[in-house]
């Protein structure tokens, strides 16, 4: 959504039908125009905690951790140019893509990886 007066631009989510209604109904008309979808972000949990140091040592090329400035591992997929914040409740933010699959594509192929980095599981290294 695009306001003229001052200019800016609003996020709008996949409820944007649902603003439009309530902005209508204040008197201002509203159209959807020049739509387009710019990026899509997913969040997931994987239902166990995660060992996020460890986790970047293994990963060191693709992914950086420093509790100090985010509470969030960031983790990069090269191949789906994908980011994820991987926090260590097991709790997953995707983002970077514009495509539904590519979110399912890289929660499939990261969760293997994250198994292995299960808190209640021993590790060498």
């Amino acid at each position: 959504m695009r306001i003229r007066a001052p200019e800016s631009k609003a996020q709008i989510n996949s409820f944007g039908m649902m603003y439009a209604a309530i902005i209508r109904k204040t008197g201002f008309p509203t159209k959807f125009k020049d739509f387009k979808i710019q990026e899509i972000v997913g969040s997931c949990d994987v239902k166990f905690p995660i060992h996020l140091q460890r986790l970047a040592h293994s990963h060191a090329a693709c992914s950086s951790y420093n509790p100090v400035l985010f509470p969030w591992q960031i983790y990069e997929m090269k191949q789906a140019k994908i980011v994820l914040h991987i926090f260590d409740s097991g709790k997953i933010h995707l983002k970077g893509t514009k495509s539904r699959d590519e979110i399912f594509t890289a929660f499939e192929n990261i969760y293997p990886v994250l198994t292995e980095f299960r808190k209640n599981q021993q590790w060498y290294g």
